[in-house]
């Protein structure tokens, strides 16, 4: 029977210090763990690279044919990566445009840091 994982709130920040830093606690290793599992897709981290690499905020409509995926398909991968609190959404009119969210972004790059900040 697969295991059920606890709900968080996938909209807190990214809690951690460098994954070498020090001792986790078991709460933030599981915050770390979600938001890392967000990106254990590779549909999601293409999806996240053409963002990134966008000058102006994305809509779904413009990631269909860059992934070769449907519009449900793309639409919940959006979601999840919003949720884990790596993509800002905004709405306009009846579309949602993407973007890669810049404090997210640093902290998931600190985050990975296996030096703790030591070098």
């Amino acid at each position: 029977m697969p295991k059920t994982l606890p709900m968080i709130d996938m909209s807190a920040p990214v809690c951690c210090a460098p994954v070498a830093a020090g001792p986790m606690s078991d709460d933030d290793a599981l915050h770390v763990a979600l938001r890392l599992k967000a990106l254990a897709d590779p549909a999601r981290v293409k999806i996240l690279n053409l963002i990134a690499r966008s000058d102006e905020p994305a809509c779904v409509c413009e990631l269909i044919p860059a992934v070769g995926l449907s519009q449900p398909t793309v639409s919940h991968h959006l979601k999840k990566l919003t949720e884990a609190g790596l993509l800002a959404r905004e709405q306009r009119g009846t579309w949602a445009f993407y973007s890669v969210d810049p404090e997210a972004a640093g902290r998931l790059a600190a985050l990975a840091d296996l030096k703790g900040g030591t070098r």
